[in-house]
């Protein structure tokens, strides 16, 4: 551990923009520490497609997820509740892989050339220069800059009662990793009454089947098995599905109290990253490609102004303006979407234009989409 724990840059919390913002950085000679909770390789709930958006730019961090067996996709398809479906090419395509392997790789890149504490953060405080950091185990830890990559919710979210955490959200996920013949090519949307699966292949060449749906939906059968088989399954692609497919996990993996509410990028003096400063709904699929693109995007504008005269409070006005450049429309539209979808008239007049116009389909994932990045 570095001599009193000090440090440029602190990153709190190790998924996807945390591990890519430490890989970034400590390629440029900043002093980074990494704090997490948890231990690799690990299974998360996520939908575990990933946008090619951001290909050049793992590229260029030494990362390649087709060496570790990615799949290529360039096929989607969509369906409503009765099933009747859209199929479409991806505009810009992408990959599937599993957070156990991307996050692991990742860390691997980093471990043995950055400070990484396996702990949980409990308090952060900060004065106009530096900020303090403690952690469970009641070690402390000091930089000027601190970012916040803890994901969808936290422990310290609450503690800095952020607007988000103090309202009750209806939306929860499941995640599985199934044995299930599957187009390679293909990254599947099935919707269902109260909220929408995606399948997708990963490295293992096994399917990930991840679905969000309403507590109100799910609170009538009251456990995941009884809920697929009697909600779930009403779509008969969903029914095909969780009939024949063999679950790899022992059980699934389940996260409740998804927020969609607006956050602030900046709070507390904090720079938040990935879905700790906004969450897009995962029928967009692009919630991979947004954590690791608000770490290039936090990366370097850090290192461009790390040698200047800017200060903190500089860097994060700064911060905000390109996160909100980046990403406030892609939010807006995911927002519109899922409403579209979980509004049965609007759903059906949506797909008969699918039917009719699929390059709309097309448009409509661009939106939600950007340009692929490279540094």
């Amino acid at each position: 551990m570095k001599q009193n724990n000090a440090f440029d840059v602190i990153v709190i919390g190790g998924g996807l923009a945390g591990l890519t913002t430490v890989l970034h950085l400590s390629k440029q000679g900043v002093a980074v520490c990494l704090i997490e909770k948890k231990h690799y390789p690990r299974h998360k709930v996520c939908g575990e497609y990933v946008s090619n958006e951001v290909l050049p730019y793992l590229n260029s961090l030494q990362i390649d997820p087709f060496q570790y067996g990615a799949k290529k996709i360039d096929s989607f398809q969509i369906t409503d509740k009765e099933g009747n479906d859209i199929e479409t090419k991806l505009p810009l395509g992408g990959f599937g892989i599993s957070r156990y392997t991307l996050d692991n790789l990742l860390y691997e890149a980093i471990k043995d050339s950055v400070n990484v504490v396996f702990d949980t953060v409990v308090d952060v405080t900060s004065d106009h220069k530096i900020s303090i950091v403690q952690t469970q185990n009641k070690a402390t830890f000091q930089a000027p800059i601190i970012v916040g990559a803890f994901g969808k919710r936290s422990n310290l979210d609450t503690f800095f009662k952020r607007k988000f955490i103090q309202k009750k959200s209806p939306w929860l996920a499941v995640k599985n990793h199934y044995e299930y013949d599957f187009p390679e090519n293909t990254v599947a949307l099935h919707n269902f009454q109260g909220g929408y699966c995606g399948l997708s292949n990963t490295e293992t060449n096994v399917v990930n089947a991840c679905y969000l749906a309403t507590f109100k939906s799910f609170k009538k059968w009251g456990n995941v098995e009884d809920f697929q088989n009697n909600v779930l399954s009403k779509n008969p692609h969903l029914n095909d599905f969780y009939k024949h497919a063999t679950p790899i996990l022992n059980k699934p993996l389940t996260i409740s109290q998804i927020s969609f509410d607006r956050k602030k990028p900046v709070e507390h003096h904090i720079f938040m990253l990935g879905d700790s400063a906004g969450l897009i709904h995962p029928l967009c699929g692009n919630g991979m490609a947004m954590a690791i693109i608000s770490a290039k995007l936090f990366s370097e504008l850090y290192i461009a102004l790390k040698n200047s005269a800017v200060d903190r409070s500089q860097l994060e006005k700064q911060y905000t303006k390109v996160w909100q450049q980046a990403f406030a429309s892609r939010l807006k539209t995911g927002r519109y979407i899922q409403k579209a979808l979980m509004h049965p008239f609007a759903s059906k007049i949506g797909f008969s234009i699918g039917k009719v116009f699929p390059g709309a389909i097309s448009m409509l994932i661009a939106k939600t989409h950007g340009r692929p990045q490279s540094l």
